[in-house]
């Protein structure tokens, strides 16, 4: 677990700054704060925990360090660029962020590839990059309607 205890502390802050952003607009919540606190704590805290608990689990043993930094890095950086480009209503930016999270899934799923891992538990890992693959052109194209 140790190897992917970044993402996990990733996770836990996304997680977090979501439910603060919530407590602190509650009092005069605008669509731009729900949407950046449930953001935050869907796609920054629990998708990014169960990429990482995947990653971590179903892995081959040997996994070079600089390829998981490089899968979190490109993770941050897309999920970045997705609120930035949102809250300053920059669809480019946003459509940048959302083709390196695209790339960011490509290069996790194939770093469980020849894993271990029992098949259950690589059937739900397969379904949550699967929905997010979904979630990212309807995030894209919900962009644009609102932008």
């Amino acid at each position: 677990m140790q190897r992917i205890s970044p993402a996990l502390a990733v996770a836990l802050v996304c997680t977090i700054a979501g439910g603060l952003v919530a407590a602190v607009t509650a009092h005069a919540p605008t669509r731009s704060a729900s949407w950046a606190s449930a953001y935050l704590v869907l796609v920054g805290g629990v998708a990014t925990l169960g990429l990482a608990m995947g990653r971590g689990i179903l892995s081959p043993d040997r996994v070079p360090g600089g390829r998981l930094t490089g899968e979190l890095a490109t993770w941050l950086a897309g999920n970045a660029l997705v609120v930035i480009g949102t809250l300053a209503e920059l669809t480019w930016l946003v459509d940048v962020g959302g083709a390196l999270l695209v790339a960011a899934l490509a290069l996790v799923a194939l770093g469980v590839r020849g894993g271990r891992g029992p098949g259950w538990l690589q059937g739900l890992f397969a379904a949550l990059v699967a929905v997010l693959l979904v979630s990212i052109p309807v995030g894209l194209f919900l962009a644009r309607l609102r932008g």
